[in-house]
């Protein structure tokens, strides 16, 4: 496993979970249906990605994966 890129993988789901956090403050915030919509669209598409990336580290992180089924 490289180190580097599993940092990477780690900061950029750091980076789409205050995105979703940011889309969503937006959403709440506006009035406007259609910029609603098109703020909720994006927020999902960061949503998808945090699944993606959380994919990998599972795939990429045995220990991370470990803790998926034994954690308290």
């Amino acid at each position: 496993m490289n180190h580097n890129d599993l940092d990477m993988a780690r900061q950029s789901l750091v980076e789409e979970l205050q995105a979703i956090n940011d889309y969503q403050k937006r959403i709440d915030s506006t009035s406007d249906e259609s910029l609603k919509k098109i703020l909720i669209h994006n927020s999902d598409e960061e949503k998808e990605h945090t699944a993606m990336l959380m994919e990998w580290i599972r795939q990429n992180d045995p220990e991370q994966e470990k803790m998926f089924h034994d954690h308290d």
